[in-house]
Order: C-alpha cells, then structure tokens, then sequence
C-alpha cells in the first residue's frame, strides 16, 4: 500500500475509500509533504464568492507539486482576471489557458447576453516543466453529470496524466466532485490523493472509482485533440 504523509494513496480494489479523503483541503492539505506530488488536475468551485481558492491553490501547488510538474485547474471565463490575478505571484510559472469545449448545450450566461461555449482550463507549471511534449491548446470532453451536478467528463484528465506523468505517479486532486481526477488515475495506472468538502459527493467518489476499470492504455492518436494552428 502507498502512502504520503499520513495518507493513503489510491487506487485500492479492496478499499475503494482509500485516497478519497472527506474535509475541507485546506486543513487537510497541510499535511501533504513539500515536494511529493507529481501532477495536480482539479476542478475547483469557481462562484464568485469562492474565488480566492484559486490564490490558496497556487501558492499549496507551489509548495508540494515537485519541481517541473504541472498544475492544470479548471475555471470560468466570465472570472478569468480575477482567477489569474489571483493565481500570480504564488510561486508558480503560468504555462498556457487550455480550452475545453463543450458538447451539447451551452451554459447561458444571462447577465451578458453569452451562451458560453467552452471552460478554461488554466495551466501552471513549477519552474520549468520536467516534460514538455507537444499539446493542444484546445480539447473537447463530453460533460458528464451523473457523478456531479457540474461534473465534468474525465477525457481530458486522462490525456494529460497519461502524456505529463509515468505509471505509479502521484496526481492530487483537492477538490474531488464526483472523482473524475481519481477515476482517470485508475485507469491510467497512477496513484492518486484526493479531497472532497461535501461527503455525499465524497462517497459517490469512492463508488465511481470502485466501478472503475484499470487500466486504460490511451492511444497516442487520441492524446492530442482538435490541433489549431
């Protein structure tokens, strides 16, 4: 069994719960020791009146991500400045701002007038990445709702933890949802620490990953998607 710090890594067949822990990250977070986390995919609440997340986020991924490893957070383009101001000065190396296009409707944003047509996806690394292959700047991943009432598909996890990452890294996630960090994990063969505020999301988490299948060899055709020039 894995572990880092005082916890337990996933996956476990035996022990689903393992490596989806129920808490508020923030407290939780402060036992991950510095420098043990190989990549960090998460999607954090991003309602205006949580937007300060973002800045705590950098500045605990500037702390425990190892150096050149890669943070990807997902966001919303009507809070972009607030969320990139926030994000500045915490000790990482803004890398790029990944599209995710969505499929089916577009959420209406009614204050603008905008039905909205893709989600951010903001993308730092620490220092200089420890591997840079080629990526598009622009993926499309079906959401999916049934784990999360604003879940989101975990096409694009996979891809990027299986092209930044060897087998058996360890990828955090301190904001869980519905567990599509932890369910790409198992199926790409890594470890995974995860954190979730809500314990009945929690425990749907840890059911998705337990009726997860391991694990899943992505194609190199479809780990690169929708090339823009």
């Amino acid at each position: 069994m894995s572990t880092l710090g005082p916890y337990d890594l996933g996956p476990d067949t035996a022990h689903p719960a393992r490596g989806i822990y129920y808490g508020d990250a923030r407290r939780l977070a402060e036992a991950v020791p510095d420098e043990s986390v190989d990549l960090i995919f998460t999607d954090p609440p991003y309602l205006r009146e949580f937007l300060w997340y973002y800045g705590w986020l950098a500045a605990e991924a500037s702390r425990v991500l190892k150096p050149g490893g890669y943070l990807f957070a997902y966001g919303a383009g009507e809070h972009m400045p607030a969320i990139l101001a926030g994000m500045e000065g915490k000790g990482l190396t803004y890398f790029w701002t990944f599209a995710l296009l969505h499929n089916g409707d577009h959420p209406r944003m009614w204050n603008k007038r905008l039905m909205s047509g893709y989600k951010p996806v903001f993308v730092y690394t620490k220092g200089k990445p420890s591997v840079n292959p080629w990526m598009s700047t622009v993926h499309s991943v079906a959401m999916d709702k049934r784990y999360h009432e604003w879940g989101q598909g975990d096409g694009l996890a996979i891809k990027m933890i299986a092209k930044l990452t060897e087998p058996g890294a360890v990828i955090w996630d301190p904001f869980a949802g519905g567990g599509a960090t932890p369910a790409a994990c198992k199926k790409t063969g890594r470890k995974y620490l995860a954190f979730e505020i809500d314990l009945n999301y929690c425990n749907i988490a840890r059911e998705r990953v337990r009726n997860t299948q391991p694990p899943l060899i992505v194609p190199q055709s479809e780990q690169l998607t929708l090339e823009v020039a």
